[in-house]
């Protein structure tokens, strides 16, 4: 028998669920309950314990996206599983086929070494809380970078201390007096050797990653493999991504050669080199160049956080190796995977046409207002009629609103967001932030659906 699910809407959306479920033709049977809401989005999992008296004999619930309250115990309440749709009605179709085929975000194959690169001049305590924030970001490998000719003294007490709070540590220079001394601290990882000083792996048990001798040098790299595979000791290999305009594509050939060469052998990418070195913003560069090391099967980067526009490189490369590995393991092409690394724009902007945000203002009957955006702009309606203009500035004249400081303070803010997120082809909320995905410090994902939000300022009278 196929699944039956009780869908539970609001007065303004219940003859948009049946459009689009009878479009769907899905293969679980349904009933569509108005709750005696007008605007489904202020539904409570408290008001439908209140109110619904009848489960229609469904296998599940589904209540809309924002509904907040504490679900499972509503579930049990009614003794029927009750779950969150998605926040848009359109989305009910991409919705089920999101569930039909979850795809698992918790694994990954590539470690992210995260760069502190002016560790000498910065205290153990600083450099410690860098190190939480990267972890935090998705770091697996605290690197601490040393600086030419500048005293390091405190190097010793920086690894000691990563160690004792549990951090994997690599010790990061061309110094060998460097290399020995954050070796014999305890750091895990060294970088970087080559042929000339291959010696310093003999002297310390830090795994060497591994670099040309001279700069695209392939055959010291053949040679120091030789070297290491004979005396069975790991080892990681560099043969370093170049930037842009300065041998990028000829670096990524020597990836390629390398890993031709060497099916089986651990490798690094050093990402820092495009994101850090590129004025353009960083998340696209991660997805590429994680997907880069998921096609030739490079296990770990090396990733920074130097230069303002890469302020979420670590954040970013984290999510795009997960991405990868599960478009790799699932056989599927990066897409509707994720939209974390979607910044800036979005698979599906703007789900409602003009013609249907007309229908909904032809129901409104309150003084309220609704904002909601198409491809013809920005849309605003109450009961007093609807309004549409690309620039916000032009709408306020119409909104007699002139009385009412905080109600305008509001409307200004939610039509600046409407008139941003029309632009850059985001999806539109009212009463919710733009979602920016990794590139944001916040994300609206973080907001909690068991609770309510607070009453904002605009509505507290002095």
């Amino acid at each position: 028998m196929s699944e039956h699910i009780l869908f539970l809407t609001g007065k303004l959306a219940e003859k948009q669920l049946h459009q689009i479920l009878a479009k769907m033709q899905p293969e679980f049977t349904y009933t569509v309950h108005q709750i005696g809401v007008k605007v489904a989005a202020l539904m409570t999992a408290d008001m439908i314990g209140r109110r619904l008296n009848d489960t229609f004999n469904a296998d599940r619930i589904m209540v809309p996206g924002r509904c907040r309250g504490d679900l499972e115990a509503l579930s049990q309440l009614l003794n029927t599983p009750v779950e969150r749709g998605p926040d848009e009605l359109k989305d009910l179709p991409l919705y089920f086929g999101k569930q039909a085929h979850k795809i698992d975000l918790s694994h990954y194959d590539v470690k992210i070494f995260a760069e502190i690169v002016d560790a000498p001049n910065v205290s153990v305590e600083e450099v410690v809380k860098r190190a939480y924030y990267y972890k935090e970001n998705g770091a697996n490998v605290i690197d601490i970078g040393c600086l030419p000719d500048t005293p390091f003294a405190h190097m010793e007490e920086i690894i000691q201390t990563l160690k004792q709070e549990g951090f994997l540590v690599s010790i990061d220079s061309l110094e060998t007096d460097d290399l020995l001394r954050g070796a014999r601290a305890g750091a895990d990882y060294m970088l970087s050797l080559h042929e000339s000083t291959l010696w310093v792996a003999d002297e310390v048990d830090a795994i060497p990653i591994i670099i040309p001798e001279k700069h695209t040098d392939l055959s010291s790299l053949d040679r120091v493999i030789a070297i290491l595979q004979s005396k069975n000791k790991p080892f990681i290999v560099d043969p370093i991504l170049d930037p842009l305009h300065f041998g990028f594509t000829d670096s990524v050939v020597r990836y390629h050669t390398v890993r031709q060469k060497y099916p089986d052998i651990e490798m690094m990418l050093g990402v820092g080199n495009i994101t850090e070195l590129t004025h353009a913003d960083t998340a696209g560069m991660n997805a590429l160049l994680l997907g880069m090391c998921s096609e030739l099967d490079i296990k770990h980067i090396l990733a920074t956080e130097v230069s303002q526009h890469a302020c979420r490189a670590i954040k970013e490369a984290d999510l795009a190796r997960r991405i990868m590995y599960a478009a790799k393991e699932n056989n599927t092409l990066p897409k509707h995977i994720d939209p974390g690394l979607m910044a800036l724009h979005e698979t599906s902007p703007f789900p409602y046409s003009l013609n249907e945000i007309k229908e909904f203002a032809d129901q409104v009957k309150d003084p309220s207002f609704r904002i909601q955006i198409s491809n013809e702009g920005v849309h605003i309606y109450n009961r007093d009629g609807l309004h549409t203009a690309i620039d916000p500035f032009d709408l306020y004249p119409k909104l007699n609103v002139e009385n009412d400081a905080g109600h305008a303070f509001y409307l200004g803010v939610e039509l600046a967001r409407a008139e941003t997120a029309w632009q850059l082809g985001k999806r539109f909320n009212q009463d919710q932030s733009l979602d920016w995905g990794c590139a944001a410090k916040v994300s609206e994902q973080t907001i909690d659906l068991h609770t309510f939000k607070p009453a904002g300022t605009t509505f507290n009278k002095p």
